[in-house]
Formats: structure tokens, sequence, C-alpha cells
């Protein structure tokens, strides 16, 4: 059975909180995160 992902768009705190939030839900997701620039937030 295949994995399931999540891909998350964006690695401001939004996004961070989004994954965040479904890790604890989720635990077995596989969340990956996209961001353009050179840093994310850690603050979630």
């Amino acid at each position: 059975m295949p994995k399931e992902r999540l891909i998350v768009i964006g690695g401001d705190a939004a996004g961070m909180s989004a994954a965040s939030q479904a890790r604890r839900r989720r635990p077995e997701l596989e969340i990956i995160v996209f961001e353009r620039g050179p840093h994310t937030s850690f603050s979630a």
C-alpha cells in the first residue's frame, strides 16, 4: 500500500503550523515542505 503524503507549499509560520498539526494527528504521514526562500519557520 502506498504511503500517504502531505505536500506543504511555503515554509513560513502558517505552513509549518499546518505540517505540525498534521504530524500530531497522523504520525505515519510523510510530510514534504517546499519553500522558495533560504529559511523556514521553526516557531510552529
